[in-house]
């Protein structure tokens, strides 16, 4: 794999990778290669910066070659983003609201969906619960005019 710095014919710089030099070429003759920012295909490669290798108390590390220069940061796995400091905040609440939530409240499990009935039909004494439900139970419930909520998932707590 190789990665090229490449900029429009508008002067919208970007990166983007390729299999091979050959393989760049191949697409950028065929116009397969586009601005992100504009969509133009007449794209050219951009001056680049040599990487070099160097080894720093025994791990290997890449710098630029420029003098002064930061170090890159490593490649992202997959889709990141900066939070405002009102985005911060709003996620903080929500954790917030999650936690209290689950720690005032009888977790039932797949039962969920039959004790919300129950306390909705007067069978049992209102309280406090949380736990699973299919999408299927979910319909079914609000077909019936049961009100429920889901929780809160933020991104950490997929990891």
């Amino acid at each position: 794999m190789i990665r090229y710095a490449l900029v429009c014919a508008k002067g919208h710089e970007f990166e983007s990778w390729f299999q091979s030099s050959a393989a760049y070429d191949r697409q950028a003759k065929r116009g397969l290669v586009a601005c992100p920012s504009c969509g133009i295909t007449k794209v050219e490669k951009a001056l680049m910066t040599p990487q070099l290798a160097r080894t720093e108390k025994g791990v290997g590390t890449a710098t630029s070659a420029e003098p002064g220069s930061a170090p890159e940061a490593p490649e992202a796995a997959g889709p990141v983003a900066l939070l405002s400091p009102q985005e911060r905040e709003f996620r903080t609440k929500l954790k917030e609201l999650r936690e209290h939530l689950i720690r005032n409240a009888d977790y039932v499990g797949k039962r969920f969906p039959e004790e919300a009935r129950k306390m909705h039909y007067g069978e049992i004494e209102h309280r406090s619960i949380y736990g699973e439900a299919s999408p299927e139970d979910a319909r079914q419930l609000r077909e019936e005019g049961i009100e429920f909520h889901p929780l809160p998932i933020l991104p950490e707590d997929c990891n």
